[in-house]
């Protein structure tokens, strides 16, 4: 070590060109075992030479001597001139030994060292968690104090770690600086174009340590997992209603603000959340892209195929937890659960009454409406309802039927 600050000291003093300060008042020698060096009364780094101390004097003045030829970036120092020219160059002249990587600088090479060595010489005093790089540790020193030094100037937002302000500041210049090789998609973080990537490769990382399910975010884990531990973070305000994520806290609070961002260029219904408008699309298009490979039916809708194809495996995984009736479709369990607690979220907003089901409520709307879809083919008669014209057509076929109480129970 002392051969290196010996060689660094005589490089450093041959850099020293420019002399324009009077160091004599800010140089306080100390005599400490028998050597002298100099310390600067500003900042109190200290030197062996008086020489080095006028050089590293010019750092605290607003003078820059030296400057670069490519971008006119000012520099007080030769040395730090050198350093940044390799920015422009690309010039990596310090290599790992362990690993063979280049380093423009010398510093990054030594910090670098520390992950092969382990070694972690900065330690935070308030929870005592050790780190390989200062700055690392300032970093994490901020979640104690809860700093935020980098301010956008764009939008006011303040951010903790200059990094991050960076990243942020892209939303206003709409920069994207990283492609995919494959789809050419460009994305304005490195790490959204990895997790990107794996929609081609296929490649699910994590996985679930409960079902083995894997996922190609470690986000979208995190929100699995809460499938089994039931854990929900996130509260409407307004409904308190809880979910296991924000995202879908998110959109349910549409709900109560009826923002509806997507419309449908066809016939103009506007719709809250984008998968609702892609599966009321195929209704205009007939698309139907989930097919049955048992028995060949297609489905326009992902949910109505998978409760489809547990009429093949007779699956019914919800449970009625109050008559322990079970279901393959949660929206038919829904539906039988209102029969225990007669709930009623369906009203109509001419006569106000209520309904469990949603259909139950466009059967009564056709009340109001005068409204009758359903036509005989024999007598030409038409009803409001299909199952009112079910019981008609008994009358032409001379078979025995019971008039209803079924539209009573929309009246």
């Amino acid at each position: 070590m002392e051969t290196y600050i010996k060689t660094n000291e005589t490089r450093l003093i041959s850099d020293l060109s420019v002399e324009t300060v009077d160091t004599d008042k800010n140089v306080k020698i100390v005599i400490d075992k028998n050597k002298e060096y100099f310390e600067c009364d500003i900042c109190g780094e200290k030197f062996f030479q008086k020489l080095l101390l006028k050089k590293h004097f010019h750092s605290h003045q607003k003078e820059k001597s030296y400057s670069c030829i490519v971008c006119n970036k000012g520099f007080s120092r030769e040395g730090h001139l050198n350093v940044h020219h390799r920015t422009h160059t690309k010039e990596k002249p310090y290599s790992c030994d362990v690993c063979h990587k280049d380093f423009s600088q010398l510093g990054h090479l030594k910090r670098h060292y520390r992950v092969h060595t382990g070694e972690k010489p900065y330690s935070c005093d308030v929870c005592n968690k050790d780190f390989s790089d200062k700055s690392h540790l300032n970093e994490h020193y901020r979640t104690h104090t809860n700093e935020k030094p980098f301010s956008c100037d764009v939008c006011g937002k303040i951010f903790s770690q200059k990094k991050y302000l960076k990243l942020h500041y892209r939303i206003h210049t709409n920069e994207k600086p990283f492609s995919c090789d494959v789809c050419h998609k460009v994305f304005s973080r490195k790490c959204i174009l990895n997790v990107h990537f794996r929609t081609h490769t296929n490649d699910k990382p994590y996985s679930c340590d409960l079902c083995h399910k894997n996922f190609a975010h470690k986000r979208t884990l995190n929100e699995h997992f809460r499938t089994h531990t039931k854990e929900k973070h996130f509260s409407c305000e307004v409904c308190h209603k809880d979910f296991s994520n924000k995202c879908s806290l998110s959109l349910h609070y549409r709900i109560h603000t009826n923002e509806k961002p997507y419309s449908c260029h066809v016939c103009n219904k506007e719709f809250s959340l984008n998968s609702h408008f892609n599966r009321h699309f195929r209704t205009h298009t007939n698309v139907k892209p989930f097919s049955c490979d048992v028995c060949g039916k297609t489905f326009s809708r992902k949910d109505n195929f998978i409760g489809h194809f547990r009429t093949h495996t007779n699956e019914k995984p919800y449970s009625c937890d109050i008559c322990g009736k079970k279901f393959s479709r949660k929206d038919h369990f829904n539906r039988h659960f209102r029969t225990h607690t007669n709930e009623k979220p369906y009203s109509c907003d001419i006569c106000g009454k209520g309904f469990s089901q949603k259909g139950n409520l466009a059967v009564h709307y056709r009340i109001h409406t005068g409204e009758k879809s359903f036509s005989c083919d024999v007598c030409d008669k038409d009803f409001s309802q299909k199952s009112n014209l079910n019981q008609h057509f008994l009358i032409h076929t001379n078979e025995k039927h019971y008039p209803g109480e079924v539209e009573n129970n929309f009246l």
